[in-house]
């Protein structure tokens, strides 16, 4: 009877015995698991110094500042065209010539009458001087001679509007006529672009108005063009902002001494607002964002350790950190994410010494 009733207790101690050995054992292999984990693999660098620019960038296309659509004057038969399509002309330059007979012959009869006119006031200063001539019928052929000197002067002006000139320098960018077509007055003849300056219209958001300025500096790469950039500057910044689509605009003017840039290009524009000298900088993917909060992983003794960081510029890759590190930090710049602080890490790549001096072109975030 001592047994039976002893029999349940005595079970019911062994199993907790067994239990806590059960734990124990589990304890211990986590604990082993934990030190048995292996370290997680990096690429790391050290920052870099060097100069960072802030940048507006946006994109336009590339206009004409003067364009010029050449019209007859007055009508007649195209007699000879002078110019063609990729000409460079001059302002004044003849570009074609119509037929101006009939006008040359209106300007001789009126040339004779005016002759005529002229020897009859001629003659009439000299009877008026001597009371022969009355005052009325002198004042009378003065008018009509000078009546009849505006109709000669008329005639002469459209005679030469015969020869149609060039009114702005420039390229002759289409010809809109053939050789013997009859055209009419005000009809378009030529039309000439002028390509020294070009410009480009940028409108920008308004919370940029007050870094941008007129004279600073322009970086254009046109995506037709192979090469380095065509540099330029800010020409002027309009005083108003656009209240239905909140943008300011800005001109820039650009010149091409080679010929290569053409109106209706499409430009991806840079413009250079403030700059840092000589700072430090990160690439880019080694920051890590949480909560609002930059980060950077640094490595010691194969551990990393996860640092806030202030950034400020950047762009190309780079990004400039103002304060949180020293130059010869060592970061993780591939494998950091998911990477937990004091984790244990192992350097695939050996940390370069501080890259040599960089000038990146940077952009605020």
């Amino acid at each position: 009877m001592k047994l039976n009733r002893l029999g349940p207790v005595a079970f019911a101690l062994l199993f907790l015995l067994v239990g806590c050995q059960q734990d124990d054992g589990q304890e211990a292999s986590a604990e082993e698991s934990e030190e048995e984990a292996p370290p997680i693999p990096v690429e790391t660098s050290k920052p870099a110094r060097g100069d960072i620019y802030a940048i507006y960038t946006g994109t336009a296309p590339i206009e004409a500042l003067a364009e010029a659509t050449v019209i007859g004057k007055v009508g007649g038969e195209v007699r000879e065209i002078l110019a063609e399509e990729g000409d460079t002309v001059i302002r004044g330059q003849v570009l074609a010539r119509l037929d101006g007979d009939r006008l040359r012959l209106e300007l001789g009869e009126s040339e004779a009458r005016l002759r005529k006119l002229q020897r009859d006031y001629d003659r009439n200063v000299d009877l008026s001087s001597t009371g022969l001539v009355s005052t009325g019928d002198f004042e009378k052929i003065k008018f009509e001679l000078e009546a009849l000197q505006a109709s000669f002067n008329l005639a002469k002006l459209e005679l030469d509007y015969t020869q149609i000139r060039a009114p702005i320098d420039g390229v002759v960018s289409e010809r809109f006529v053939k050789l013997g077509r009859t055209i009419s007055a005000n009809e378009p003849v030529f039309q000439i672009t002028s390509f020294d300056p070009l410009v480009a219209y940028l409108h920008i958001p308004e919370r940029e108005y007050r870094n941008i300025k007129a004279g600073q500096a322009i970086s254009i790469t046109i995506d037709a063009l192979q090469g380095p950039p065509t540099t330029a500057s800010v020409t002027r910044v309009s005083p108003i902002v656009d209240p239905v689509t909140g943008t300011f605009k800005i001109t820039i003017e650009l010149y091409d001494e080679q010929k290569r840039i053409k109106p209706g290009m499409f430009g991806r524009i840079s413009v250079v607002y403030d700059q840092h000298l000589n700072v430090l900088q990160v690439p880019r993917s080694a920051i890590v964002e949480e909560t609002g909060q930059s980060n950077v992983f640094v490595v010691e003794d194969d551990v990393a350790l996860r640092k806030p960081v202030e950034t400020g510029y950047s762009d190309a890759g780079m990004i400039e950190i103002i304060s949180g590190l020293n130059d010869d930090d060592v970061i993780v710049t591939v494998g950091q994410v998911g990477l937990k602080h004091d984790a244990r890490v192992v350097i695939i790549n050996a940390a370069e010494g501080n890259a040599t001096q960089v000038g990146n072109n940077a952009s605020t975030d």
